[in-house]
Protein backbone atom coordinates (compact mmCIF):
# COMPACT_ATOMS: atom_id res chain seq x y z
CA UNK A 1 0.00 0.00 0.00
CA UNK A 2 2.70 2.38 -1.10
CA UNK A 3 1.72 6.16 -2.22
CA UNK A 4 -2.11 6.50 -1.15
CA UNK A 5 -2.07 9.40 1.54
CA UNK A 6 -2.84 12.56 0.86
CA UNK A 7 -1.01 14.78 3.61
CA UNK A 8 -1.18 18.41 4.59
CA UNK A 9 1.38 19.73 7.27
CA UNK A 10 0.85 23.21 9.07
CA UNK A 11 3.47 25.11 10.80
CA UNK A 12 4.15 28.71 11.09
CA UNK A 13 7.75 28.17 11.81
CA UNK A 14 9.28 27.58 8.88
CA UNK A 15 12.01 25.37 10.04
CA UNK A 16 9.44 22.92 12.40
CA UNK A 17 7.57 22.97 8.91
CA UNK A 18 10.58 22.04 6.53
CA UNK A 19 11.63 19.34 8.79
CA UNK A 20 8.10 18.23 9.22
CA UNK A 21 7.24 18.14 5.60
CA UNK A 22 11.12 16.37 5.02
CA UNK A 23 10.11 13.02 7.22
CA UNK A 24 6.43 12.91 5.67
CA UNK A 25 7.95 12.82 2.00
CA UNK A 26 10.48 10.31 2.96
CA UNK A 27 7.42 8.22 4.17
CA UNK A 28 6.55 5.49 0.91
CA UNK A 29 3.21 5.78 2.36
CA UNK A 30 2.76 9.70 1.23
CA UNK A 31 1.32 9.90 -1.96
CA UNK A 32 0.86 13.70 -2.02
CA UNK A 33 2.02 16.61 0.56
CA UNK A 34 1.03 19.73 0.76
CA UNK A 35 1.82 22.53 3.47
CA UNK A 36 0.48 25.78 5.00
CA UNK A 37 2.50 28.13 7.38
CA UNK A 38 -1.02 29.28 8.88
CA UNK A 39 -4.55 27.89 9.70
CA UNK A 40 -5.98 30.42 6.90
CA UNK A 41 -3.22 29.08 4.15
CA UNK A 42 -4.51 25.81 5.49
CA UNK A 43 -8.56 26.04 4.85
CA UNK A 44 -7.56 27.70 0.99
CA UNK A 45 -5.48 24.45 1.09
CA UNK A 46 -8.35 22.25 2.16
CA UNK A 47 -10.70 24.36 -0.07
CA UNK A 48 -8.92 22.94 -3.06
CA UNK A 49 -7.81 19.60 -2.44
CA UNK A 50 -9.00 16.39 0.30
CA UNK A 51 -6.84 15.21 2.33
CA UNK A 52 -6.61 12.11 4.28
CA UNK A 53 -4.88 13.88 7.21
CA UNK A 54 -3.67 16.79 9.14
CA UNK A 55 -0.11 16.94 10.54
CA UNK A 56 -0.96 20.71 12.34
CA UNK A 57 1.04 22.82 15.01
CA UNK A 58 -1.10 24.23 18.06
CA UNK A 59 0.38 27.32 18.76
CA UNK A 60 0.04 29.33 15.75
CA UNK A 61 -0.87 33.27 15.57
CA UNK A 62 -3.92 33.92 14.54
CA UNK A 63 -6.60 31.06 14.21
CA UNK A 64 -4.46 28.13 16.25
CA UNK A 65 -4.20 24.61 15.90
CA UNK A 66 -7.18 23.84 18.46
CA UNK A 67 -9.67 26.44 16.95
CA UNK A 68 -8.53 24.94 13.44
CA UNK A 69 -9.21 21.59 14.54
CA UNK A 70 -12.56 22.44 15.38
CA UNK A 71 -13.27 24.00 12.30
CA UNK A 72 -12.44 20.45 10.21
CA UNK A 73 -14.55 18.69 12.84
CA UNK A 74 -17.08 20.06 11.33
CA UNK A 75 -16.34 18.80 7.54
CA UNK A 76 -18.95 16.49 6.05
CA UNK A 77 -15.31 14.12 5.38
CA UNK A 78 -13.33 15.01 8.26
CA UNK A 79 -9.46 14.40 8.08
CA UNK A 80 -7.56 12.48 10.55
CA UNK A 81 -5.61 14.91 12.71
CA UNK A 82 -2.41 14.40 14.36
CA UNK A 83 -1.03 17.35 16.47
CA UNK A 84 2.66 18.46 16.47
CA UNK A 85 3.71 20.60 18.99
CA UNK A 86 6.37 20.96 21.70
CA UNK A 87 4.09 21.58 24.68
CA UNK A 88 1.82 19.05 26.83
CA UNK A 89 -0.86 21.67 27.54
CA UNK A 90 -2.82 20.92 24.59
CA UNK A 91 -3.75 17.11 25.92
CA UNK A 92 -6.87 17.19 27.14
CA UNK A 93 -8.23 19.42 24.36
CA UNK A 94 -7.16 17.34 22.07
CA UNK A 95 -8.76 14.26 24.07
CA UNK A 96 -12.12 16.36 23.26
CA UNK A 97 -11.58 16.87 20.00
CA UNK A 98 -10.20 12.98 19.38
CA UNK A 99 -7.12 12.98 17.52
CA UNK A 100 -5.27 10.14 16.21
CA UNK A 101 -2.27 11.14 17.53
CA UNK A 102 -0.02 14.02 19.67
CA UNK A 103 3.29 14.19 18.46
CA UNK A 104 6.09 15.91 20.46
CA UNK A 105 8.80 18.21 18.70
CA UNK A 106 10.89 17.83 17.69
CA UNK A 107 9.88 15.38 15.43
CA UNK A 108 11.76 11.92 14.55
CA UNK A 109 11.10 9.69 11.14
CA UNK A 110 10.11 6.78 12.96
CA UNK A 111 7.56 8.47 15.71
CA UNK A 112 6.16 10.14 12.21
CA UNK A 113 5.89 6.85 11.35
CA UNK A 114 3.87 5.24 14.02
CA UNK A 115 1.45 8.30 13.87
CA UNK A 116 0.76 7.36 9.88
CA UNK A 117 0.08 3.94 10.90
CA UNK A 118 -2.65 5.04 13.63
CA UNK A 119 -3.57 7.26 10.41
CA UNK A 120 -3.77 4.33 8.51
CA UNK A 121 -6.16 2.33 11.12
CA UNK A 122 -8.14 5.15 11.98
CA UNK A 123 -9.60 5.34 8.40
CA UNK A 124 -9.82 1.55 7.87
CA UNK A 125 -11.92 1.09 10.82
CA UNK A 126 -15.74 -0.05 9.63
CA UNK A 127 -17.54 3.10 9.46
CA UNK A 128 -20.58 1.06 10.03
CA UNK A 129 -22.65 3.73 12.75
CA UNK A 130 -22.46 1.19 15.59
CA UNK A 131 -18.29 1.00 15.35
CA UNK A 132 -18.99 5.09 15.38
CA UNK A 133 -20.59 4.90 18.60
CA UNK A 134 -17.97 3.04 20.01
CA UNK A 135 -15.26 4.75 19.10
CA UNK A 136 -17.01 7.90 20.56
CA UNK A 137 -18.39 6.40 23.36
CA UNK A 138 -14.54 5.42 24.12
CA UNK A 139 -12.45 8.62 23.38
CA UNK A 140 -8.84 8.77 23.77
CA UNK A 141 -6.70 11.15 25.48
CA UNK A 142 -2.78 11.58 25.00
CA UNK A 143 -0.24 10.11 27.55
CA UNK A 144 3.72 9.92 28.08
CA UNK A 145 4.98 6.42 27.59
CA UNK A 146 8.96 6.25 27.56
CA UNK A 147 9.33 9.21 25.95
CA UNK A 148 6.23 8.72 23.28
CA UNK A 149 3.18 9.79 23.05
CA UNK A 150 0.50 7.55 23.21
CA UNK A 151 -3.43 6.96 23.16
CA UNK A 152 -5.16 5.83 26.10
CA UNK A 153 -8.66 4.56 25.64
CA UNK A 154 -10.97 6.44 28.59
CA UNK A 155 -12.43 3.18 29.05
CA UNK A 156 -8.49 1.81 30.64
CA UNK A 157 -9.00 4.68 33.46
CA UNK A 158 -9.91 3.18 36.92
CA UNK A 159 -9.23 5.83 39.19
CA UNK A 160 -7.80 9.48 38.72
CA UNK A 161 -5.43 11.02 41.39
CA UNK A 162 -5.12 14.88 41.27
CA UNK A 163 -1.26 16.15 41.28
CA UNK A 164 -1.69 19.94 41.79
CA UNK A 165 -2.76 21.05 38.19
CA UNK A 166 -2.12 17.50 36.88
CA UNK A 167 -4.04 14.58 37.52
CA UNK A 168 -2.55 11.02 37.39
CA UNK A 169 -4.80 8.01 35.77
CA UNK A 170 -4.61 4.71 36.60
CA UNK A 171 -5.35 2.08 34.97
CA UNK A 172 -5.06 -2.04 35.50
CA UNK A 173 -1.29 -2.24 35.29
CA UNK A 174 0.45 1.33 35.53
CA UNK A 175 -0.48 4.95 35.86
CA UNK A 176 -0.11 7.98 33.68
CA UNK A 177 0.37 11.74 34.17
CA UNK A 178 -1.32 14.33 32.16
CA UNK A 179 -1.54 18.33 32.19
CA UNK A 180 -4.96 18.49 32.95
CA UNK A 181 -6.63 19.37 36.65
CA UNK A 182 -8.77 16.30 38.56
CA UNK A 183 -11.83 19.29 38.27
CA UNK A 184 -11.87 19.34 34.61
CA UNK A 185 -11.62 15.54 34.26
CA UNK A 186 -14.58 15.37 37.05
CA UNK A 187 -16.80 17.26 34.68
CA UNK A 188 -15.94 16.06 31.61
CA UNK A 189 -16.31 12.59 32.47
CA UNK A 190 -19.04 12.27 34.44
CA UNK A 191 -21.57 11.01 31.53
CA UNK A 192 -19.16 8.09 31.15
CA UNK A 193 -19.43 7.06 35.16
CA UNK A 194 -17.09 8.44 37.02
CA UNK A 195 -17.75 10.36 40.33
CA UNK A 196 -15.60 12.39 42.78
CA UNK A 197 -15.32 10.54 45.78
CA UNK A 198 -12.81 13.06 47.29
CA UNK A 199 -10.74 16.27 46.24
CA UNK A 200 -8.22 14.14 44.85
CA UNK A 201 -10.38 11.56 43.55
CA UNK A 202 -12.05 10.50 41.05
CA UNK A 203 -13.16 6.78 40.40
CA UNK A 204 -15.26 5.19 37.19
CA UNK A 205 -18.12 4.16 39.81
CA UNK A 206 -18.88 0.41 38.36
CA UNK A 207 -15.56 -0.82 39.12
CA UNK A 208 -16.16 0.35 43.05
CA UNK A 209 -15.97 -3.44 44.76
CA UNK A 210 -16.78 -2.50 48.42
CA UNK A 211 -17.82 0.92 50.29
CA UNK A 212 -16.72 0.46 53.91
CA UNK A 213 -15.94 2.08 57.03
CA UNK A 214 -12.84 2.43 58.16
CA UNK A 215 -10.70 4.28 61.45
CA UNK A 216 -10.55 7.51 59.24
CA UNK A 217 -13.86 7.43 57.67
CA UNK A 218 -15.13 5.27 54.27
CA UNK A 219 -12.74 3.86 51.57
CA UNK A 220 -14.05 2.24 48.29
CA UNK A 221 -12.08 -0.33 47.03
CA UNK A 222 -11.05 -0.32 43.51
CA UNK A 223 -8.59 -2.86 42.17
CA UNK A 224 -8.01 -4.27 45.46
CA UNK A 225 -7.00 -0.37 46.39
CA UNK A 226 -8.33 1.90 48.81
CA UNK A 227 -8.99 5.07 48.16
CA UNK A 228 -10.42 7.72 50.64
CA UNK A 229 -13.99 9.25 50.55
CA UNK A 230 -14.75 12.32 51.94
CA UNK A 231 -17.21 13.20 54.04
CA UNK A 232 -19.10 15.51 51.41
CA UNK A 233 -19.11 12.87 48.89
CA UNK A 234 -20.27 9.81 51.29
CA UNK A 235 -23.90 10.18 50.67
CA UNK A 236 -23.90 11.61 46.99
CA UNK A 237 -21.96 8.46 46.82
CA UNK A 238 -24.15 5.84 48.72
CA UNK A 239 -27.14 7.24 46.75
CA UNK A 240 -25.48 6.57 43.25
CA UNK A 241 -23.82 3.01 44.66
CA UNK A 242 -27.81 2.22 45.14
CA UNK A 243 -28.89 3.53 42.28
CA UNK A 244 -26.55 1.46 39.60
CA UNK A 245 -27.42 -1.42 41.84
CA UNK A 246 -31.04 -1.05 41.49
CA UNK A 247 -30.29 -0.68 37.58
CA UNK A 248 -28.70 -3.69 37.12
CA UNK A 249 -31.28 -5.66 39.49
CA UNK A 250 -33.71 -4.59 36.00
CA UNK A 251 -32.30 -5.58 33.61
Amino acid sequence: MNGFLRVLAVDDEPPALDELAYHLRADPRVARLHTASDATEALRVLRDVDVDVVFLDIRMPGLDGMELARVLRRFARPPAIVFVTAYDDGAVDAFDLGVTDYVRKPVRAERLAESLRRVIGSRVVPTHPAALARAEEDPTIPVELAGTTRMLPRSAVRWVEAQGDYARLYTSDTSHLVRVPLATLAERWADAGFVRIHRSYLVQLRLIAELRLANSGYVVVVDGTELPVSRRHTRELKDKLVRAAKQDWNR
